[in-house]
C-alpha cells in the first residue's frame, strides 16, 4: 500500500541519518570500484555506516590527510610519504586494494606524439627519455624503477620528474612537455581514443605488483567494531567487482560484461 511504502522510506532515511559517517580518500579512478560498489549496493549501509568519498589527484596527499584528520580511511597506492608515516607509526594497512597484473591493467604509460614518432614505442626505450610522476616514490616512479629493472635499463639515465598530480601529468605529455606519463588508465584513455598521446604499454603486463592497500591511522585501527564493519562492506564490493570482471578460471572477462561498475566512476 501507499502508506507501507511511506513507512518503508521513512524507516530508510532514518536509518541513513543515524549512519556512522565515514570519509575515504581515493582517487577517482577505475581500481576504486569495489568502494564505489559497496557504497552504491548498500553494503556500507548495511553495516551502519555512511562513507563520503573525498577525491585526490595523487597518492601521496591521501596519506598526509589521513594522519591529518581529513579523512578516516585510505585507498591508494602506498608512496615514499606513506612509508615515511607509517614507519612513525602513525598509519596501519588493514586491506589490499589494487594489483597491477597482466590483462587486469591499473598503471600504463603513454608517449607524447612527438617522442612516439622519434621511435618511444615500448619500455625498452625510455634510456635517455624524460618520463614523469606523481611523486618521487609513488607509485608510476616505481613502476618506471621496476620495468627499467626487468630491461636491463640504468635508471640514471631515464630522467624522471615529478609533476604532483596525474592531471599534470597528462597535461604534460599531451603537450610534449615530457616523453612518456606513468598513471592510472582511467586518466589517460580518452586522450588515447582522442589521438592525443600513444601507448606504450601497462607496467603489470610486464611486472606485476602489489599496487595499491587501504589504510587508516593507529587511533582509528585500535576501533576495531568500526574497522570490521568497514572491512565486511568493502570485502562485498571487491567481491562483486571481481566477479564483475573475472571468469570462473580466474581471468579476465570483457569489460562490457560490466558496465554498471565503470558508470559509478
Amino acid at each position: 500500500t501507499t502508506a507501507a511504502n511511506a513507512a518503508v522510506v521513512v524507516l530508510a532515511v532514518a536509518a541513513r541519518a543515524s549512519a556512522e559517517g565515514i570519509k575515504i580518500g581515493v582517487i577517482k579512478v577505475a581500481g576504486t570500484g569495489a568502494l564505489f560498489l559497496a557504497e552504491d549496493r548498500g553494503y556500507f549501509a548495511a553495516e551502519g555506516l555512511q562513507p563520503h568519498f573525498i577525491y585526490f589527484d595523487a597518492a601521496q596527499p591521501i596519506a598526509v590527510a589521513n594522519v591529518s584528520g581529513a579523512i578516516d580511511f585510505g585507498a591508494t597506492p602506498p608512496g615514499g610519504g606513506f612509508y615515511a608515516l607509517a614507519g612513525q607509526g602513525a598509519l596501519k594497512i588493514i586491506a589490499g586494494y589494487i594489483m597491477d597484473w597482466p590483462s587486469f591493467q591499473a598503471n600504463g604509460a603513454v608517449a607524447s606524439l612527438a617522442a612516439y614518432n622519434k621511435g618511444f614505442h615500448s619500455f625498452q626505450d625510455m634510456g635517455g627519455k624524460t618520463v614523469s610522476t606523481t611523486q618521487i616514490g609513488g607509485a608510476p616512479h616505481y613502476a618506471w624503477a621496476l620495468l627499467a629493472e626487468h630491461f636491463g635499463i640504468d635508471l640514471k639515465t631515464v630522467h624522471v620528474v615529478a609533476l604532483q598530480s596525474n592531471p599534470n601529468q597528462l597535461t604534460a605529455v599531451i603537450g610534449g612537455q615530457v616523453d612518456a606519463a606513468m598513471m592510472p588508465s582511467t586518466v589517460f584513455t580518452a586522450a588515447l581514443q582522442e589521438g592525443k598521446v600513444k601507448l606504450v604499454g601497462f607496467a603489470g603486463d610486464i611486472t606485476p605488483w602489489q599496487l595499491g592497500a587501504v589504510f587508516t591511522t593507529a587511533k582509528i585501527a585500535n576501533n576495531e567494531d568500526q574497522v570490521r564493519r568497514f572491512l565486511r562492506a568493502y570485502g562485498h564490493g571487491v567481491q562483486d567487482y571481481h566477479d564483475a570482471f573475472t571468469n570462473k578460471d580466474e581471468r579476465r572477462e570483457d569489460q562490457a560484461t560490466a558496465p554498471e561498475v565503470l558508470d559509478l566512476i
